[in-house]
């Protein structure tokens, strides 16, 4: 505290008429520690590459491997890779190119994996949409991201809103669909076009969709290949919805490297029918949201074994804050021998931003209220900052910052926000560079880690779930009986 003390009257003596809040705090070797050394993260990695030919290079390598399997049935990567083009060949036939925006609402299936490699392939965009959503929410989205096509399947028409999007059919058409060419598409799209729009919840009480180029999304699966040392070998669940930014890391890195994608069912399963699941499908890894991973660790804690057969060596656990109570259970669980990542991110810096890895000892020699979210992921960098952007000290609160390789390119159709939320990075001499204002408040630990200390504005998480108040408020406020409301 003297060392910050010492630097603040030397920039006073320095900097008579600045404001005190605009001036440094920290000496030079805490400035290099907390700007420099521990946000050293950059590597190469494909920066000229699009989602679709990375897969088209792994089909070349691996054509036979299993790339996907649900239930009962599977695809092998030539089989998907073929069956993407001919539904890509349809598309562009439809007008879909670069940055056109391709509507996708389908219940988890092979025909799923199909839709997101076609739209890909074709150019475009996609933008996932929820069957169980309300009407009136994928009414605003396919109005606010003027999708001009959407693929669905015919069971779920009544559960669909009236629009002007043509509607493409995967179940009832795919007979027309298979009649076309199975050869990869040349399409002009580059690292910079646009891969996916998902939306979040919005804080004036409406949604806003956040654009992820090409680039970001590569620059993260070759980022997460190595954080999980993922395989041929390796067999992975896919276990979020297409309408949470989660299922890309589930998807995307494990189709890159050859590995096999296992589809979660409709069905909700219990902690023992999961463990059955993991044996069954001879899964490897799977990435779940806090609150069911913490339902599992309360229930496996009694369970005495697991199948002989069981291979699971990864657990991933995002969404909400993992407490050191959860992992105490776990590590008395069968599964204490199974690695344990916790991750953090939010959708506009491309999933996964930092990691922590739970070792043995914290079960019994933690004294935090909360288990660390970790350090930035290689091409990510990270700034605690108080609100005149300066960086706090080590164990003092201030908003998460994430810049990096990764960052989405803003929001659609809203560019003030944008400019609110994606600021220019103060500590870079890249002009280009910007950094995400999360919103969350978060303090640095003496060994580098960053602990998560909750929220600066109104949105709160539930089960994983973004959900912004004034949202709610606004649905509220429409109700005719209701003069006024406040959430909280």
């Amino acid at each position: 505290m003297s060392g910050h003390f010492v630097t603040l009257l030397e920039g006073i003596v320095a900097n008579p008429v600045e404001r005190i809040a605009q001036l440094p705090l920290l000496t030079e070797s805490e400035s290099q520690q907390l700007l420099v050394e521990w946000n050293q993260t950059q590597t190469d990695y494909p920066q000229d590459k699009c989602i679709h030919e990375l897969f088209e290079a792994q089909v070349e390598l691996t054509p036979d491997a299993v790339a996907v399997v649900f239930e009962n049935q599977q695809l092998t990567y030539h089989e998907l890779n073929c069956r993407a083009n001919q539904l890509a060949h349809y598309l562009r036939s439809l007008g879909v190119s670069p940055d056109v925006l391709v509507g996708i609402c389908v219940e988890r299936s092979l025909e799923m994996m199909v839709g997101l490699l076609g739209i890909l392939k074709a150019g475009g965009a996609y933008v996932p949409l929820d069957p169980e959503y309300p009407t009136e929410r994928l009414s605003f989205i396919l109005t606010d991201a003027q999708v001009s096509v959407l693929l669905t399947q015919q069971h779920l028409i009544d559960k669909l809103p009236e629009g002007q999007a043509q509607r493409v059919y995967l179940d009832a058409e795919w007979q027309v669909i298979s009649q076309l060419s199975q050869d990869n598409l040349i399409t002009g799209v580059q690292a910079g076009n646009l891969t996916y729009v998902i939306y979040t919840s919005g804080s004036t009480g409406i949604p806003k969709g956040v654009l992820i180029p090409h680039g970001a999304i590569a620059n993260h699966c070759s980022i997460i290949q190595q954080a999980y040392a993922l395989g041929k070998s390796d067999r992975v669940l896919q276990f979020a919805s297409i309408n949470f930014d989660a299922s890309l890391e589930q998807i995307f890195p494990t189709l890159l490297v050859g590995a096999t994608l296992v589809l979660r069912g409709s069905d909700i399963w219990t902690p023992t029918t999961f463990q059955k699941i993991i044996a069954d499908f001879q899964l490897t890894v799977v990435n779940l949201p806090t609150a069911y991973w913490q339902q599992l660790a309360q229930e496996w804690v009694n369970t005495l074994v697991l199948h002989a057969n069981s291979q699971l060596r990864l657990v991933v656990v995002g969404g909400d804050v993992m407490l050191p109570s959860d992992v105490a259970l776990w590590q008395q669980s069968p599964m204490s021998h199974v690695r344990l990542v916790n991750a953090y991110g939010p959708t506009e810096t491309t999933i996964t931003a930092t990691l922590f890895e739970i070792l043995s000892q914290w079960s019994s020699d933690i004294n935090l209220k909360k288990i660390p979210i970790g350090r930035p992921l290689i091409n990510k960098t990270v700034y605690i900052l108080d609100s005149h952007l300066q960086p706090v000290p080590v164990g003092v609160p201030g908003e998460l910052h994430i810049g990096g390789a990764s960052l989405a390119t803003g929001y659609l159709n809203r560019p003030e926000l944008t400019q609110q939320k994606f600021i220019p990075n103060p500590f870079s001499a890249d002009s280009h560079s910007r950094l995400y204002k999360t919103g969350d408040l978060a303090r640095y630990l003496s060994d580098g880690n960053i602990e998560y200390l909750g929220r600066i504005d109104n949105q709160v998480k539930l089960r994983g779930f973004r959900i912004e108040l004034g949202e709610i408020e606004t649905v509220l406020s429409q109700h005719p009986h209701v003069q006024a409301s406040v959430t909280g």
